[in-house]
């Protein structure tokens, strides 16, 4: 069997919360964020309980994060280069 063609995603870094990080450029936010620790991705509104991915398919809002200004779910977004990603405060 060949590996031509084959080869591994090119490696981009971006910011969380102002901490600059490094993933796979094209997987989900929120796959890069769990392989690298981090898990909590924004806190519930009333009691303030940690939140992070939970189903990874864009239907309970868990992961809902800011990127680049916009309020995006990191299971359905794409890691790019130089994305700014912090955690969205609920209120």
């Amino acid at each position: 069997m060949s590996d031509k063609g084959a080869h591994a995603p090119e490696v981009v870094a971006f910011t969380f919360d102002n901490e600059t990080l490094t993933g796979a450029a094209g997987r989900m936010l929120a796959a890069v964020l769990i392989a690298q620790g981090r898990r909590i991705l924004r806190r519930s509104p009333r009691a303030e309980m940690p939140r992070g991915a939970f189903c990874l398919m864009g239907s309970c809002q868990e992961c809902l994060v800011d990127v680049d200004g916009h309020r995006r779910l990191a299971c359905r977004t794409s890691l790019v280069a130089d994305m700014d990603v912090r955690r969205v405060t609920l209120e």
